[in-house]
């Protein structure tokens, strides 16, 4: 494997509404805030040890939004829906995945989408971390 150039120690959202999308994602991660200031609001990492920040877009330019959309695992999948719902958010999609697995594709209040899954399986956390089954 080769030397890392640097490793993810952020997702950076630009928003239109700065305060409501940092509260929206506080909420739905269940963290607090590290930074707030008049153009950014740096989360708290959750578990993942990964933080969010929110980043004023310039005014009079439309947010660029996620480039690619994150994964939040949750215990049940239809609390956690219930739940972004009820804090602003919408459903865009149920995703069907393997058999008798599906995940929700979610859309916070800015409509930047994510995707709410439950936790891998264990086979899966074996094939991706090998016998130890944790990262590290």
């Amino acid at each position: 494997m080769a030397e890392p150039v640097g490793w993810l120690r952020a997702v950076v959202v630009d928003a239109a509404d700065l305060r409501t999308l940092a509260e929206f994602w506080q909420a739905v991660l269940g963290v607090g805030v590290v930074e707030d200031a008049p153009d950014w609001i740096q989360l708290k990492p959750d578990r993942s040890s990964t933080f969010l920040a929110f980043e004023q877009a310039p005014e009079g330019q439309a947010p660029t939004g996620f480039r690619t959309r994150p994964d939040i695992e949750v215990a049940d999948l239809d609390v956690a829906r219930a739940r972004i719902e009820e804090l602003g958010g919408r459903l865009v999609e149920i995703i069907e995945a393997r058999p008798g697995e599906h995940h929700y594709r979610m859309a916070d209040p800015e409509g930047n989408e994510f995707t709410v899954v439950l936790p891998p399986t264990p086979e899966l956390v074996r094939a991706t971390y090998g016998p130890k089954g944790a990262p590290g």
